[in-house]
């Protein structure tokens, strides 16, 4: 069985080879319905009519560059017409003419129309203020250039999940043995009492058919609604003047929108101003290389990432008229990767199908023989009637219908069920889940490596000490802005709010009710909200200094750096970051009068002794400096690191969420080592990690750098006992994820917030991305979205995850109990007695018992706190685990026991005689062995614990289908006898029936007492 299931566990949670996608579906070949197995899988053909589409986009790009080079010199031929209709809407070029321009790169078209500003004039909107939000003008907006929305597929409706359950071929093939048992009933007996039996299989058939596309359409809706949630993108604008976040499905061509590092962009577009500005890509053409856009080239193509910089865009094409709506309309239809668990159970499927078909064939022989046997002793065998070749129909019948019991088509799709239903409610316990394989694999998941800021602490920054000139001063609200500034001169205080106000990445603007708003990180804001209790003028600093080259932060260098053009003449250089960094690069530092005094050695203790004090405090410390440049700069060169004035060193508080520390504490109860990956100084890591709970007596705190230089034999010992890693670059954190996964085969679940934590979240078993702070590229790497950035929420995940594992193996050893009884009940009785007690149509409602209903009862199971008082099930272990087959083993023996003690005994012990007693016995048979199902149902709600009762009232479709399985059951046998082959009981077999299947519930919980070990 491990050779045959070889190609069935090849397949990864994560980045799995096509080849190995392509494989396992070839090896599950026997499936009763394509469609419905493998409708929540990767459509390998539209992926590579995706990639197709990417090497024409480079190709057309690589030629519109050329082209467009060669047409600046015949420029003066170029003339173009505005349409009226778009004249009459009052605008001078039409979204085909904007398609061309940014689409072909085509620079000449964009000199006809006058450069950027020209455009911005035709499309009647200002650079600046943006356009205006009059709902008359937006409205022409729409009408003349289109909206921001991609075209997707229909959603499918009923009936089309109805046409597809129909495809079931088991089902078709049963829909043509009632159709032959319809004539030759009719032609033999005549209406109606020919046409019961094959009515009873038409109806069963229509029974199952829409009790299962009720079940896959509620399934589809609930995707279509994460669908939606995952397309959920906000961008910044500047519209009548302000700047506002809008949906990117509001963007319109003329919008103003602003770009930074990590964002995608929204829509097709021209650069208007920005620094160092570096767009990947690879995304739209597969090119890896990053491009540098700038005033000379400055084409923006939707669905490309913002690598470093930031800008503002002008928006000139949205939606189908993109590379990108293209693009994505064929990628939507493209689908998720297949689970590993639904690619598993796919091949238990498969296994345990091959087996029911042998029975099947082994089943109709037999059944054959006997009526040829019995034909020869009371020598009829040269004739026969039409009784004869319906008998032998039925015969046929139960042999299929063993195949559609004994295919267990509802194995993978109760992965797919129990995904769905966790995802929905993870989405409103704020985790929103992009890939469906991460729900699963979170349940094995041993080691969460999470970041600080913002996720173990509120990300709420404020300014609370700060060290100027030497001294250290508090900043509070009952300290005024004139007492903090009174031991400094005026040149300090000045320096201190240029520095903050013109090296940042933030922004001070006016909202809509005239309130001063503040924009950017919170660090950022922090800081901008210090220079104006300092009483500073954002504005004023702004205009009066001339910015020149910006090199943004990022978490590698761990610093910013702007180079200004002074009124005065010359160059000066502003630098802000770590501060042990930025530390290290002054060699001067600002008194108290303004005067520049060198930096001695005793001074850099002090600082340093300053820096530390803080980080104890659990304060993230920055340092500020300058340096005067001259005048022979250029924006081209790297802005220098090295003789810098220090101007001060500020404290940051950032408070711990409510609630880490009762996280922490569940994670390690469950035997999820939490782990501290930050950028921030040792001394604040350390500090946070302990309130946290974290960091305790035995574990290890180390600095980037010095991971870095770890041999692989020291990592090997080192790496188990870290519980913080401070001054991490985002390398680190991936190689950490590495050698966690890869040496120590741990699952590991990774947090990040940055574009340098794409490598890690796409190397990590799950990538989880902060929903507020995290920028879109994070979120586009990571499988899981935290949509408030709160590491509560991750174990809620974590918690989910387990639910959705343990729901599922319930469900299969529900299931395979029920198919081992069928299976072997059938063919025994066929081989020994000649006949089977259970009937097509009986055996397609016990079918629907254990597929779709079965499913829909265990596999939604809401979460409880005992998953997180259990071990993570890790890498290795066993899906289907000792303790299931134990309790597979012993229900089996347990109902094939009963069921054959009826079969054998059960006319005496019911005293059954007359020419009715076969059919009672039978009903008894199928009665008894539905209710068996019923109770086994309950016993399977925990595998390992007696108490199968606790919180059984809290799950309402478990109540509700156990109440419709019991209640249908007792319609089938008191008043569709006629269909199903069934006799109404008395009381007393009622009773006796109901007993033998309550019976098999104090069985389960006796064989959980026997210990079988966890594996």
């Amino acid at each position: 069985m491990g050779s045959y299931m070889e190609e069935f566990t090849e397949v990864k949670a994560k980045n799995s080879s096509e080849e190995a996608l392509q494989r396992w579906r070839k090896a599950c070949w026997l499936v009763k319905n394509r469609k419905r197995r493998f409708r929540f899988t990767a459509n390998l053909s539209k992926r590579f009519e995706v990639r197709e589409i990417q090497r024409s986009n480079q190709e057309k790009l690589r030629i519109a560059v050329l082209v467009s080079k060669a047409a600046l010199s015949f420029i003066q031929g170029i003339s173009y017409t505005v349409p009226e209709a778009v004249k009459g809407a009052g605008f001078e070029i039409c979204a085909d003419e904007l398609g061309s321009i940014v689409e072909g790169h085509n620079l000449s078209k964009l000199k006809v129309h006058d450069g950027i500003e020209g455009i911005a004039d035709k499309l009647s909107t200002s650079l600046n203020k943006g356009i205006s939000v009059s709902e008359d003008l937006l409205n022409k907006r729409r009408e003349i250039f289109g909206i921001n929305k991609f075209a997707e597929s229909p959603a499918k409706g009923f009936w089309l999940f109805v046409w597809e359950a129909l495809q079931d071929t088991t089902l078709m093939i049963l829909a043509v043995c009632a159709l032959v048992s319809l004539i030759v009933g009719i032609a033999t007996e005549g209406w109606p009492k020919g046409a019961h039996d094959g009515l009873g299989i038409v109806a069963s058939i229509f029974l199952v058919v829409f009790v299962t596309a009720t079940s896959d359409y509620k399934q589809s809706l609930q995707f279509k609604d994460l669908d939606k949630e995952k397309k959920k993108i906000t961008v910044q604008v500047t519209r009548n003047g302000y700047r506002q976040k809008i949906s990117i499905f509001d963007l319109l061509p003329g919008d103003i929108v602003h770009l930074a590092i990590g964002d995608q962009v929204p829509t097709d577009g021209l650069f208007v101003s920005g620094y160092s500005l570096l767009v990947n890509e690879s995304s739209l053409s597969g090119e890896s290389e990053p491009v540098n856009v700038t005033a000379e080239n400055p084409f923006l193509s939707s669905g490309t990432k913002v690598q470093d910089g930031s800008c503002k865009m002008l928006v000139t094409t949205v939606g189908m008229r993109t590379q990108w709506g293209k693009l994505m309309a064929t990628l939507s239809e493209g689908g998720d990767d297949e689970t590993p668990l639904q690619v598993k159970l796919n091949g238990v499927a498969t296994i345990i199908g091959k087996i029911g078909l042998f029975f099947a064939v082994v089943t109709f022989a037999v059944l054959v023989q006997g009526l040829i046997n019995r034909k020869m002793i009371e020598r009829s065998h040269w004739s026969w009637s039409g009784d004869d070749a319906l008998e032998m129909l039925e015969y046929f019948a139960i042999a299929v219908t063993i195949v559609v019991v004994a295919v267990p088509e509802g194995l993978p799709l109760a992965v797919t069920l129990s995904l769905a239903f966790a995802m929905k409610k993870m989405m409103n316990d704020k985790a929103l889940v992009r890939h469906l394989a991460a729900c699963e694999t979170m349940g094995s998941a041993t080691t969460i490596c999470s970041d600080k800021t913002g996720t173990l602490t509120t990300n709420h920054m404020t300014v609370v000490k700060a060290c100027i000139c030497g001294k250290v001063k508090e900043v509070s609200n009952s300290v005024t802005s004139s007492v903090f500034c009174s031991d400094f001169s005026d040149s300090v205080v000045r320096m201190l709010t240029k520095s903050i106000f013109t090296n940042t990445g933030g922004e001070i603007v006016t909202s809509k009710d005239e309130k001063i708003e503040i924009l950017g990180t919170p660090t950022e804001a922090a800081l901008l909200d210090f220079g104006l209790f300092l009483g500073g003028d954002f504005h004023a600093e702004r205009q009066a200094s001339k910015l020149v080259k910006v090199e943004p932060f990022n978490s590698v260098k761990k610093r910013m750096g702007v180079v200004l053009w002074r009124p005065e003449g010359g160059f000066q250089a502003h630098c802000k970051g770590a501060s042990e960094i930025i530390l290290s690069a002054c060699n001067k530092v600002l008194d108290s009068n303004g005067e520049v005094t060198p930096l001695d050695e005793t001074s850099i203790n002090i600082l340093e002794d300053t820096i530390e004090q803080f980080a104890s405090e659990a304060l993230r410390t920055l340092c500020l400096a300058y340096k005067d440049i001259g005048t022979d700069f250029s924006a081209e060169n790297p802005i220098p690191f090295e003789g810098y004035t220090l101007i001060g060193i500020v404290g940051i508080k950032d408070p711990v969420r409510p609630g880490v520390k009762e996280s922490v504490a569940i994670c390690r109860s469950a035997g999820i080592t939490v782990r501290m990956v930050t950028g921030d100084n040792i001394n604040t890591a350390k500090a946070i990690a302990r309130e946290c709970g974290i960091l305790t007596d035995d574990g290890i705190t180390i600095e980037g750098p010095e991971f870095r230089v770890k041999s692989e034999e020291e990592l090997h010992e080192l790496i188990p006992k870290i519980q913080v890693m401070a001054r991490s670059s985002p390398m680190d954190k991936h190689t950490l994820v590495k050698q966690l996964r890869s040496t120590f085969e741990e699952v590991v679940a990774v947090t990040g917030d940055g574009t340098n934590d794409a490598p890690a979240l796409h190397e990590a078993d799950i990538g989880l991305a902060m929903g507020i702070s995290g920028t879109e590229v994070a979120k586009e790497s990571a499988d899981v979205i935290i949509l408030d950035d709160n590491f509560s929420t991750i174990v809620t995940v974590a918690k989910w995850g387990r639910s959705v594992y343990v729901n599922i193996q319930k469900f299969v050893q529900f299931q395979l109990t029920v198919n081992v009884v069928a299976l072997i009940v059938n063919f025994s009785s066929a081989c020994l007695t000649g006949s089977a007690p259970l009937t097509a149509v009986q055996l397609l409602w016990v079918n629907m018992i254990m597929d779709t209903l079965g499913a829909l009862a265990l596999a939604t199971e809401p979460p409880n706190d005992d998953l997180m008082k259990r071990s993570p099930v890790g890498r290795k272990g066993n899906f289907i685990s000792n303790a299931m087959w134990r309790n597979i083993l012993a229900q089996s023996v347990y109902q094939f026991v009963v069921i054959w003690y009826l079969q054998t005994s059960g006319k005496t012990v019911f005293n059954l005689d007359g020419p009715d007693s076969d059919l009672i016995l039978n009903t008894l048979i199928f009665n008894s062995f539905v209710f068996c199902q019923v109770f086994n149902e309950i016993s399977s709600r925990d595998m390992e614990k007696i108490n199968v009762f606790k919180g059984i009232l809290e799950n309402i479709i478990f109540v509700v289908v156990l109440s419709f399985t019991a209640l249908f059951q007792i319609i089938i046998i008191e008043f569709l006898g006629t269909f199903a082959n069934t006799h109404p009981l008395t009381w007393q077999q009622w009773a006796v029936s109901v007993l033998l299947g309550f019976l098999g519930m104090p069985v389960a919980a006796a064989v959980k007492m026997i210990p079988v070990g966890s594996r």
